[in-house]
């Protein structure tokens, strides 16, 4: 009859049917779940990692990332047996390293230590992003957060906000950053439209050597992160006016927060994660995750950490932790705009 449609399939087809013979896409997908649960078999989060991982740093040598992945590199080698090898790759505020990462295998091999400027702050800044954190980088575990510090060439006569306001507008003064874009550019951009001023910024391709040509007279001023700073302010060979949190901080608790010396409502801090490549595997990135947790419950990390000057972090799970970096997103998205950074780079 017309209209039935097992009439319209050949008999070889129909037959095959009839006698329970699979076809191919059935037959593979069946043969796939026997391997999958073949004891022999082991997922690859039994096996990772079977060779080095590579540490990406998107900074040069001496700043506060290069900080934690180093210790942290340390602890994970210790507990998952394999080495994790620093890879400093220095340059575009972050967005060079930040790109390779994102475009790499997607097999939990290449991480990265990610701060608030390439997962969150780029977004906005940048034009023409070559990556997209939400969907072609992984955040894995939160670390710290990450007090700043406003510091000054000492052979300059500033001793406050005040003063330096006041030189700003008598003369040129030039600030240093680790590259456009960066927490740093966006804490002097916060500054200058304060106050008004017209600041000169020289980039750098990490906060270290800024901070040898703000020591060497070279540059005026820096918003600097805490742990790289600290020990030029106790050697003498910077001056520090004041931190960006609304609390002082534990390590450098004689320096007050801006907003107690003259900068109301000030209060900034970067935050740094462990971050991979989008897609991979969920059972890796949970086992980076209990590894990453467990070694920074170290109270010997805990208290390096805070000896630095940084506010260790105790991390959400991976899926709490991607909301909270589009939730930065979207908020310091408002705050680039105001600064009038948006789309400047």
């Amino acid at each position: 009859m017309h209209g039935r449609r097992s009439d319209a399939i050949p008999e070889p087809v129909k037959a095959r049917r009839r006698k329970g013979v699979m076809n191919r896409p059935a037959l593979a997908t069946l043969l796939t779940l026997v391997f999958l649960a073949a004891p022999g078999h082991r997922a690859p989060a039994q096996d990772y990692p079977a060779r080095p991982v590579t540490f990406v740093v998107p900074f040069a040598p001496g700043g506060v990332t290069s900080l934690f992945a180093r210790l942290l590199s340390q602890k994970l080698e210790q507990r998952l047996g394999k080495p994790f090898i620093v890879d400093n790759r220095p340059g575009g505020g972050g967005v060079t390293a930040a790109a390779a990462v994102a475009h790499a295998a997607p097999d939990g091999y290449t991480i990265m230590m990610a701060s608030s400027t390439v997962l969150a702050i780029n977004v906005t800044v940048r034009k023409n992003l070559p990556y997209d954190p939400r969907k072609d980088l992984t955040p894995v575990a939160l670390l710290a957060r990450v007090p700043f510090v406003l510091v000054v060439d000492p052979a300059l006569p500033v001793h406050s906000v005040a003063d330096l306001v006041r030189l700003a507008k008598e003369k040129p003064i030039s600030f240093g950053t680790p590259g456009p874009g960066t927490f740093h550019h966006l804490n002097a951009e916060m500054f200058k439209s304060i106050f008004g001023l017209d600041l000169v910024h020289v980039p750098y391709k990490g906060s270290a050597p800024a901070l040898n040509d703000v020591v060497g007279g070279h540059i005026h001023m820096m918003f600097s992160d805490v742990p790289p700073a600290l020990p030029l302010i106790r050697a003498g060979k910077l001056r520090a006016l004041g931190v960006t949190t609304a609390q002082r901080v534990e390590a450098v608790a004689d320096i007050p927060p801006l907003a107690e010396v003259g900068v109301p409502g000030f209060d900034t801090a970067s935050w740094h994660t462990v971050t991979t490549t989008g897609d991979v595997p969920q059972p890796i990135i949970e086992k980076l995750h209990a590894a990453i947790r467990e070694a920074m419950s170290d109270p010997a990390i805990v208290q390096t950490l805070v000896r630095d000057g940084t506010l260790p972090q105790v991390s959400p799970s991976p899926d709490e932790l991607k909301r909270f970096v589009e939730s930065e997103i979207v908020r310091w998205g408002k705050i680039v705009e105001k600064a009038g950074m948006a789309g400047s780079e």
